[in-house]
């Protein structure tokens, strides 16, 4: 098994008009990793593998994916990202990060040409995982969820690449290693992404492709895309994928209604609060919506977050955590400290909002 290698990446989305601390996730450079020293060998012979047909894969495969669309009326943005159609019923799953923040959520389905609005059943933002209905959705074909994956085994990545929709585009690649790990910043809430066990491979994957599949030889979903290089558009570029049974895994904890400190069921609670790290003593408040439940307790720019209910704050990361477990309706105890040194404490009363 390879060495975990951790990176900062930028996650393989598409957004445009970004506003006040911006809209999407991402850091620094990574470096490109060279092909691996040799070909992956057929299993029954000593022959290389095959590169794979992007063009085959697509027709065998596109119908089983959906563009999604979305859209932040927060900070006045629009995204694209990719989905997997994993019941014929219209469940979709797709990367958390392609949906999170997001006000309006539609999705095209590629193998019926029917665009749908969309519910999100529930994420995990520390497994990058959502789980999506598509309303009135039926009867589409669902994604043909594969098993274990090698290194130097060829695969294709397909996805909604740059939000231009429609049939999906591809590119093929080969694995390079396994049990990988990226980190990544979101910067509409603050708070630090930390994935690890990811296939990586030499595709280049694009923004949009987010949540798409990556598939093998024989059209199985062997993983679901979900980082690349932020030099995408170079050769060589990396891509990274989150293996297909972690993602299903935790679908079907998300499908069958298990909650947790990590986990997320149904409605989004709402603080209004747009956050960044302050050296380890609390989060400060960089943004605040002005209809929302921390505008109407009087949290304002520039005060710091220190505690929710019997909870320390010591960053972003950690207001967003403890949200994870509430919902919409659900009162919890806000400790800040304001710009000018003032120590308070307030009921706050969570709104219903958009995802994590």
């Amino acid at each position: 098994m390879s060495k975990w290698r951790h990176r900062s990446v930028w996650w393989s989305w598409s957004v445009s008009v970004l506003a006040v601390i911006g809209l999407g996730l991402g850091l620094t450079t990574v470096p490109a990793f060279g092909s691996p020293s040799t070909l992956a060998l057929d299993r029954f012979g000593d022959r290389p593998m095959a590169p794979l047909d992007p063009s085959g894969i697509v027709g065998q495969v596109g119908p089983q994916v959906v563009d999604i669309s979305t859209r932040f009326g927060y900070n006045n943005a629009v995204g694209a990202g990719t989905g997997i159609v994993i019941d014929p019923g219209g469940v979709v799953l797709t990367n958390n990060h392609v949906i999170s923040g997001a006000t309006d959520i539609s999705a095209f389905a590629v193998g019926n040409g029917q665009t749908y609005a969309v519910d999100v059943i529930g994420y995990s933002r520390t497994a990058d995982v959502a789980v999506l209905q598509l309303r009135g959705g039926g009867g589409l074909p669902s994604a043909n969820i594969g098993g274990g994956v090698g290194v130097g085994d060829p695969i294709v990545a397909l996805g909604n690449a740059g939000g231009q929709g429609g049939a999906p585009s591809a590119v093929a690649g080969r694995v390079v290693a396994l049990n990988q790990s990226v980190s990544a910043t979101d910067t509409l809430t603050g708070a630090e992404e930390n994935l690890g066990g990811l296939i990586q491979a030499n595709a280049a994957i694009r923004p949009g492709d987010s949540g798409g599949p990556m598939v093998n030889d024989a059209g199985q979903v062997i993983g679901m895309n979900t980082a690349a290089t932020d030099n995408y558009k170079m050769s060589g570029g990396q891509g990274f994928a989150i293996p297909i049974g972690t993602a299903m895994g935790v679908a079907g904890q998300i499908r069958s209604g298990g909650g947790s400190n990590t986990v997320h069921i149904g409605p989004t609670a709402f603080l209004g609060l747009g956050v960044m790290d302050n050296g380890g003593n609390g989060a400060r408040v960089e943004r605040v919506v002005g209809t929302g439940p921390a505008s109407a307790a009087g949290i304002s720019p520039g005060d710091v977050i220190t505690g929710v209910d019997n909870v320390p704050i010591n960053g972003a990361t950690a207001i967003t955590d403890v949200l994870v477990p509430h919902h919409p309706g659900d009162t919890i105890l806000v400790h800040w400290r304001t710009r000018g040194g003032e120590d308070r404490t307030s009921p706050v009363t969570l709104a219903d909002g958009p995802p994590a």
